[in-house]
């Protein structure tokens, strides 16, 4: 990561360590979009069952995370989750395509740090072998181009959001 900011240069991309896990809740927090003019929820909103359920019980077979680490300090982390038809995320696909959340910390964001996770966790789920992974975007979101530049495409509107497909190459 020697082309990476001067701010930058101490990241480290590495898998969550179990005493992470608890910091899923307030990364998924972060997560959440806003559109512009209208208040955050408070921080308990990511206790209903719909939001809970991306971090809850985290480490079970099919999660995945990685975190941006900076001198010790985490300011990033992206996480995949198998869902089921009874207990299904907003991006739900099937039961073999594993959804991905990402957030970074707000003084870290445009400088490459959701790039670099993302481009970790793709490889880490073809070396698995999983041949497709889905997420949920607001389609007023920044990231919502980003997405479709990283090769997602829209499979599903409800509303605001979009369901999106990235197929991945997992022949290497």
């Amino acid at each position: 990561m020697d082309d990476l900011p001067v701010n930058q240069r101490n990241i480290h991309i590495r898998e969550i360590h179990p005493e992470e896990i608890p910091l899923l809740d307030g990364f998924l927090y972060d997560a959440i979009f806003i559109p512009e003019g209208v208040e955050r929820p408070p921080f308990e909103i990511i206790q209903v069952p719909e939001l809970a359920l991306y971090y809850q019980d985290f480490g079970r077979p099919g999660d995945h995370c990685l975190v941006a680490d900076q001198d010790g300090n985490l300011i990033g982390m992206i996480w995949t989750r198998l869902f089921s038809d009874t207990a299904r995320g907003y991006g739900y696909v099937n039961s073999q395509t594993p959804e991905v959340s990402m957030s970074v910390k707000e003084p870290y964001r445009d400088q490459g740090v959701g790039a670099a996770l993302f481009k970790a966790m793709m490889n880490k789920l073809e070396e698995l072998g999983y041949e497709q992974v889905s997420l949920s975007v607001d389609i007023q979101n920044y990231a919502f181009p980003w997405y479709q530049k990283s090769g997602f495409k829209t499979v599903r509107l409800d509303g605001e959001s979009v369901t999106m497909i990235k197929t991945l190459d997992n022949h290497k």
